[in-house]
């Protein structure tokens, strides 16, 4: 079915106290893969790029592929900008077909993250943004930097006046791969749920243990954000490929082992979000 905008699928989502799988993608086969789980599990998804991925390939290839890969499965599927850098690329990822869009203003000062946020949801004409205030730990793609929790008071204030439809929080996640076991603010969680009233993301998820993404799921959280997880899988499947068979030098080969375990992990991690059957 042709893509879908977050909305609707997110607020589905709050009212039944399950979250979205959010997936980073970076070629075709991990886009093939995240659909496939999400068709066998009947799970509605988000495929997710990064500014970094887009420097890899464009906004134009990307929603070019994943837009008619979408057309062949019957389950809800959203093309999302993650950690979206300027309004420049969230203006051209609108304009080529991204039906939901993300503006990370994090590292800035307040004023300036909310004037820049304001500036993407009046260019989105409708289209869901999402945005960040507080800063998740670990670097994604340039992204993120040292750790600063949200607070409940200027999340409710940045919400209100910024019109966004989801709101990316920072309780303790980090981006990239943990060193120990993350240990969430869960209560911080709450008060932020109780403080605004759109639903609620969470970034920097891969490696957080699988009860900690429950509870905050219960807590308010939507969408939970997936990419490190994915990259670790994808690689280690095509390296574990060519140990085997180093005489192989099909891509189609090793590249769709790969694909084959992302989508067997995506599985994994959309039952973990409680979105099977939900689609």
């Amino acid at each position: 079915m042709p893509l879908v905008t977050s909305r609707e699928l997110m607020l589905a989502a709050l009212r039944g106290k399950y979250a979205i799988g959010a997936f980073n993608v970076e070629n075709i086969e991990m886009a093939q893969a995240v659909l496939e789980a999400a068709e066998a599990l009947r799970a509605p998804v988000i495929l997710q790029t990064t500014s970094g991925t887009l420097r890899y390939a464009s906004p134009t290839v990307f929603a070019g592929f994943i837009s008619r890969l979408a057309r062949d499965v019957k389950i809800p599927a959203v093309l999302h900008l993650d950690h979206g850098e300027s309004l420049a690329l969230a203006e051209r990822c609108a304009r080529e077909g991204y039906t939901s869009l993300m503006i990370d203003g994090s590292m800035l000062p307040f004023d300036d993250n909310l004037t820049l946020t304001r500036q993407v949801v009046g260019m989105a004409c409708g289209i869901p943004v999402e945005a960040e205030l507080g800063t998740v730990g670990g670097k994604e793609d340039g992204h993120g930097g040292k750790p600063q929790y949200t607070d409940p008071a200027e999340a409710a204030e940045f919400v209100e006046r910024t019109g966004i439809s989801s709101f990316a929080v920072a309780i303790g996640t980090a981006h990239g791969v943990y060193k120990g076991v993350p240990k969430l603010d869960l209560a911080l969680l709450e008060r932020i749920h109780e403080a605004v009233a759109v639903p609620l993301v969470l970034h920097g998820t891969s490696g957080v243990p699988y009860d900690q993404v429950k509870a905050c799921i219960q807590s308010g959280i939507c969408k939970v954000n997936y990419a490190t997880e994915l990259r670790i899988t994808f690689t280690n499947a095509v390296k574990a490929y060519l140990a085997e068979k180093p005489e192989q030098f099909d891509p189609k080969k090793y590249l769709g082992a790969a694909r084959d375990a992302v989508r067997n992990r995506v599985m994994e991690l959309i039952r973990v979000c409680g979105s099977d059957g939900k689609a």
